[in-house]
């Protein structure tokens, strides 16, 4: 019998996904990617539509070992007129993403913001399924992002759904270095 701290390589690994309004899907997957670093983990994060830019997380992404970090994307792309430039790169990303799972060398991968990809057309949602029902059974993957399709919360272990009920943001308070990047 495996108890807390033993070996993690005989556990069967999960499919975690961080969806809705609220703000912090990405801060509660990274909280995750240190509880896996701090046992020694593997652990790789891909950001989809984020763009370039020294955010705080990045900052302390460089300083650990275990830790594979990559940017996909051009920024945000909700008002943005032509976006097939952010497709490509997106389905760049996702050619990484299969690669990274398909490896079989990492515990935990992150999928930061890929939920967009079904939501903006970038991606086919099947896609995403077979990525998911075919990887190594002890990885885990969290998925993060608003709008998560149906066809990825169905097959997920773990759905938290993270609801807006009030932001800084609302009150004209501008982003927070530190807390809101």
């Amino acid at each position: 019998m495996i108890s807390q701290g033993d070996s993690h390589m005989a556990e069967k690994g999960r499919i975690i996904v961080n969806t809705g309004d609220g703000k912090g899907k990405t801060t509660a997957a990274l909280g995750t990617a240190f509880r896996a670093l701090g046992y020694g983990m593997q652990v790789c994060v891909i950001q989809f539509l984020k763009g370039q830019g020294d955010f705080g997380e990045r900052l302390m992404a460089r300083k650990i070992d275990n830790l594979e970090w990559h940017i996909c994307g051009k920024g945000f792309v909700f008002k943005k007129k032509n976006i097939e430039e952010d497709r490509e790169v997106a389905r760049t990303g996702f050619a990484l993403a299969e690669e990274k799972v398909n490896s079989d060398k990492y515990d935990l991968i992150i999928l930061d913001e890929l939920t967009y990809l079904p939501h903006y057309n970038f991606l086919e949602v099947e896609k995403i399924v077979a990525l998911l029902q075919h990887k190594p059974e002890r990885l885990s993957i969290i998925i993060t992002g608003r709008n998560a399709a149906p066809e990825i919360t169905d097959i997920a272990d773990t759905v938290s759904f993270i609801k807006a009920e009030k932001h800084a943001f609302q009150s004209g308070i501008k982003a927070q270095k530190g807390i809101e990047f």
